[in-house]
């Protein structure tokens, strides 16, 4: 038997799972994994999927989670058949298996058996107390040789079972435990009952032919010739319909949110990104893009010798996609469209067309000029001139604000520090696109790096057309989230590496971000981490409640030095900024934006996926050298990864990363992640809301201990574990507790 255990201390009900299972009541469980190659007489269930469902049952492996009392024991298959390359499998299946394990000495406990004739302990049930602990010693765990003996209980599709991918056979055992032991699954997920095959070996006996054999004869001393048949037994696998188990979680594309002919790509668990269509690729899901505002919008196109023939028609064409896309076909224009070299034209006056096909029609009859680059007189021009055409519409305001649109790829042959001032002097408001070497004289022009577009090809021009949109809609208004709820934290690298004038810079970044937030304790949040080689809370997300108290700690943080560890500031986030305790609002859209000059992100890529687990988004900015592979393993996707070059750089990028995080806080959140519930409360959603299961503790978020007795109880919260919370209840609640908290602390 491959039991032992002592009725004296009744800890475990007893099943073995050995790809086995026995049940003896007078235990609670034991589970015992034999891992092999098993077989193929015993009846093996094989599972045929595609790379698309292995990565949905992967994602379905990381959402389970196994908290019984439970004892589980690994038979690792140590024969010489099995091969090292086997068992290297089989160890990395016991190691997947054991992330949906609560590892703890009072629940899940985990022991190991290799065997071949001979059997050998490699770690019994209470060696280890952690599921880092349990799978480091798998992993140190050494091939031994010998002969393989196979068990396993009935049904066995359900305990034997077989698949060519480690996920797959983990996902199987995931969804047997789930039944009988686990019966937690998680939010959405389902055991699923799908055919498959058996197969078996067995001997059956064929007919290989006829050959000449000798039968007696009637005559004495006399033999008969004749054929008699052969046959011959060989070995065959018998295939058996039968039906197997997986737990399948949703994907975040199910429900295909990708419009406009865009393709969803999953991201993890429970985030995706859509690649759109060129034209559609303004809106997260591809929607069609609408300006959404009221402005007077002129384009001023470089048409000189400096921007070249090719340039000139690749403004024309994005003007053209641009406009197809943002503005309406019912809806009345005012849009205008100017060209220039050392001459200045209007050849498209503000609000001159009615509909989108005459306006593509007069911009496909725009010709190249090829003279002087002259940008500061054609600012002047447009300035005085390009605005004084009446609107020919009853319904279009005459007092809109005034927008230009530079486009220009050749650097101006006059000032144009004059004319963009006479220009802002008249209330227009100035966009300057261009390639890269014209950021310079771009940020000239309009005065401010959020108002420049630069692109680095021709194709990332027409990626840029959403980032124009919303330029030309924040007229007046700053860009950021405005009224979305958000719990934003910055984990700034203060390293010898990054050094003090680099610091500072970062430092600068952070408070000028900090300016597109409204910060209270019912929109935004901000806490402020820095690190070397340990992590500092310089405040909290609840500890500043406005802008000018936030903008004056900014000012404040000073500089560390030291060595530099990224894996200690995320955990750090993760444990002591995002947590409810910490003033972390539960419903609330959470975002980590860690600033860095690359050093020490070695450590960096497991805070950052179990940060990313809790439904965290981790936004990586770096300057300077760095390996690219590293950095996007924190980042977890090119999306959310912007590596730069010079701290210089960092003030143009911004508007991207603010963009990004606003895209977050707009997004669906998920009430149980990060877990609001405390002292390891189970989270369970509802529609619309959460309640937390306790054990030992009780209050909304398992925040008081059961007293027993007449000991006094601690201050009044909602004397249910169980109730439901809705996102701004709980915003509510967890402000008290912060208050509670607070209280405590000072009498103490």
């Amino acid at each position: 038997m491959f039991l032992s255990s002592s009725p004296k201390t009744p800890r475990k009900k007893m099943i073995s799972c050995r790809f086995v299972t026995m049940k003896f009541l007078a235990f609670e469980s034991i589970c015992i994994f034999l891992l092999s190659q098993a077989l193929l007489a015993l009846g093996i269930q094989q599972i045929h999927v595609g790379q698309e469902m292995i990565g949905k049952i992967s994602a379905a492996g990381q959402l389970m989670q196994c908290s019984a009392s439970l004892d589980v024991l690994f038979l690792l298959d140590g024969s010489y058949s099995i091969g090292k390359g086997s068992f290297e499998r089989s160890k990395h299946f016991a190691s997947k298996l054991c992330d949906a394990l609560d590892i703890h000495p009072d629940r899940v406990r985990v022991g190991m058996i290799q065997f071949s004739s001979t059997p050998h302990l490699e770690f019994p049930l209470d060696s280890y107390l952690t599921k880092q602990e349990v799978k480091e010693r798998i992993k140190r765990t050494v091939f031994r040789w010998e002969e393989l003996q196979v068990l396993a209980s009935e049904p066995s599709e359900r305990h034997l079972l077989f698949a060519g991918d480690a996920e797959d056979a983990a996902n199987g055992l995931y969804s047997t435990l789930s039944d009988p032991v686990c019966t937690a699954t998680a939010p959405g997920c389902k055991v699923e009952s799908h055919p498959c095959e058996r197969r078996t070996l067995e001997t059956v006996k064929e007919l290989a032919g006829n050959y000449v054999c000798w039968k007696g004869s009637k005559q004495p001393n006399a033999v008969q010739a004749s054929l008699c048949p052969f046959t011959r037994w060989k070995r065959v696998l018998i295939k058996h319909p039968s039906r197997c188990f997986r737990t399948v979680c949703p994907d975040p594309c199910d429900s295909q949110p990708c419009q406009n002919g865009g393709t969803c790509v999953p991201e993890g668990l429970d985030r995706y990104h859509c690649l759109c269509l060129l034209g559609y690729g303004g809106d997260i899901h591809c929607a069609k893009l609408s300006l959404e505002c009221s402005v007077d919008l002129l384009f001023l196109m470089d048409s000189s010798a400096g921007v070249t023939l090719e340039g000139f028609l690749r403004f024309k064409a994005f003007l053209k996609r641009f406009l197809q896309a943002m503005v309406g076909q019912d809806s009345p224009m005012s849009v205008g469209v100017a060209q220039y070299d050392d001459s200045v034209k209007v050849p498209i006056e503000l609000g001159q067309h009615k509909d989108a096909l005459s306006l593509m029609e007069s911009i496909d009859a725009l010709d190249f000029s090829g003279g002087r680059t002259l940008t500061g007189r054609a600012l002047q021009y447009v300035a005085q001139h390009g605005f004084r055409s009446a609107p020919v519409f009853a319904d279009v305001q005459d007092d809109l604000p005034r927008v230009v649109v530079l486009l220009t790829d050749s650097k101006s042959q006059d000032s144009v520090a004059e004319a963009a001032k006479y220009a802002k002097d008249q209330n227009i408001f100035l966009i300057g696109i261009g390639s890269s070497f014209m950021r310079a004289e771009l940020t000239m022009v309009t005065g401010n790096p959020q108002q420049t577009i630069v692109y680095s090809d021709p194709q990332d021009l027409f990626n840029r057309m959403p980032e124009l949109q919303r330029k030309i809609c924040s007229v007046g208004n700053p860009e950021g989230c405005q009224a979305q709820s958000l719990d934003l934290a910055f984990a700034v690298d203060a390293s010898s590496g990054v050094g003090l004038e680099n610091f500072l810079r970062l430092r600068h970044f952070v408070r000028s971000s900090c300016l597109h937030f409204i910060i209270n304790r019912d929109v935004t949040q901000i806490a402020l981490v820095t690190y070397g080689s340990k992590a500092h809370t310089v405040f909290a997300l609840d500890t500043h409640t406005s802008s000018s108290a936030l903008l004056q700690a900014i000012d404040q943080v000073p500089f560390l030095g030291h060595s530099a560890s990224a894996g200690s500031a995320l955990q750090h986030v993760h444990s002591d900024i995002m947590t409810v305790q910490k003033g972390a609002r539960p419903g609330v859209n959470k975002v980590v934006v860690l600033l860095s000059n690359g050093g020490g992100m070695q450590d960096a890529a497991a805070p950052a996926q179990q940060l990313r687990h809790d439904g965290i988004l981790v936004f990586v900015v770096v300057i300077g050298d760095a390996e690219r592979d590293t950095l996007l393993r924190v980042a977890g996707s090119p999306n959310y990864l912007v590596h730069l070059s010079s701290y210089e750089d960092l003030q143009y990028y911004q508007g991207l990363i603010i963009e990004r995080i606003c895209e977050e806080a707009r997004s669906p959140v998920n009430l149980c992640k990060p877990n609001p519930c405390m002292n390891q409360g189970v989270c369970i959603l509802g529609p619309g809301s959460y309640r937390c299961q306790c054990h030992g503790w009780e209050g909304p978020h398992c925040e008081s201990r059961v007293l027993r007795g007449d000991s006094p109880r601690p201050p009044a919260f909602p004397p249910r574990s169980h109730g439901q919370w809705s996102p701004r209840g709980l915003q509510h609640f967890s402000r008290a507790l912060q208050h509670s908290k607070r209280h405590v602390d000072q009498r103490h």
